[in-house]
């Protein structure tokens, strides 16, 4: 009889142990992010993980799940339900807003910070500084050798980004005006790679968001005079968050993107060497 009781308590205390484990769980917020690597990689990061401690102090646990794959994944994740927020450092195209339309959903874009996209050589690169239109005639191929651009022999090694890329469009249409990208060109994952592959090599030259341009090994150089953090760049753009705007965010969701937009949030932002919109 004793042994009954014993089991039975025992029981007891798993099934109280087990419902204490699933409250816990229950209470934890969870946050779905996807989208840009140029705001996914560094930015939002370090805002998460500010905005956790935050909401910690507090009591409330929150989960993040970030997957930083590029701003077409971000606006995609956004329209199929998969993602609370998009990341995406350009514009919601045309086909990706009609798209959305037909399922019910109203793509609003929410500015969390500005950047610039460097362009980058390695610092033993002899130039200083670029034109846009050289930048134009590198990029879409008319020009193969470094020998007329800084007069150093040398076959041109272009590393862009890959076609899910915000960073790649949005270049594309600001710097090649359009254009095509050389065939020649390489294209990377990311903001990190193309900083490493440029940093490997003399004759490379590529772009990247403000946050990666501390990279060693590189150089930037000022477009037509200009450095990429003033608001005169050529190819100065803003960085947003994509939301359904027909449906209530979260009060979790708006607690965090209001952290963002916050004077705490774009200190956050400038710590990473992207602009302020404040």
């Amino acid at each position: 009889m004793k042994s009954k009781r014993l089991t039975t308590i025992r029981r007891i205390a798993l099934l109280v142990t087990a419902v204490g484990v699933l409250s816990s769980a229950n209470a934890a917020e969870k946050v779905i992010i996807k989208g840009s690597d140029t705001l996914g990689a560094k930015m939002v990061p370090q805002l998460k993980e500010e905005f956790k401690a935050h909401k910690s102090k507090q009591g409330v646990d929150v989960i993040f799940e970030i997957a930083a794959e590029g701003s077409s994944t971000g606006i995609a994740a956004v329209i199929d339900g998969t993602a609370d927020l998009g990341m995406s450092s350009r514009d919601a195209k045309g086909t990706e807003t009609s798209k959305a339309m037909l399922v019910g959903i109203k793509m609003e874009p929410i500015m969390v910070a500005k950047d610039g996209i460097a362009v980058i050589v390695q610092e033993s690169n002899p130039l200083d500084e670029i034109s846009s239109r050289e930048v134009e005639k590198i990029f879409a191929g008319d020009v193969e050798n470094w020998s007329p651009i800084n007069g150093k022999p040398g076959s041109i090694s272009i590393y862009t980004r890959n076609t899910s890329s915000g960073t790649y469009a949005v270049f594309q249409q600001m710097a090649l005006r359009k254009r095509d990208y050389a065939r020649s060109s390489q294209k990377m994952a990311g903001n990190e790679q193309i900083a490493s592959e440029v940093a490997k090599n003399g004759n490379g030259i590529g772009y990247v968001g403000l946050a990666y341009i501390r990279t060693p090994g590189v150089k930037v150089l000022p477009v037509n005079g200009v450095q990429p953090d003033d608001p005169n760049y050529s190819f100065a753009r803003p960085l947003y968050f994509y939301h359904d705007a027909n449906k209530e965010m979260r009060p979790i969701i708006k607690e965090f993107v209001e952290f963002c937009l916050s004077a705490e949030g774009q200190k956050i932002v400038e710590s990473v060497h992207f602009i302020s919109i404040l």
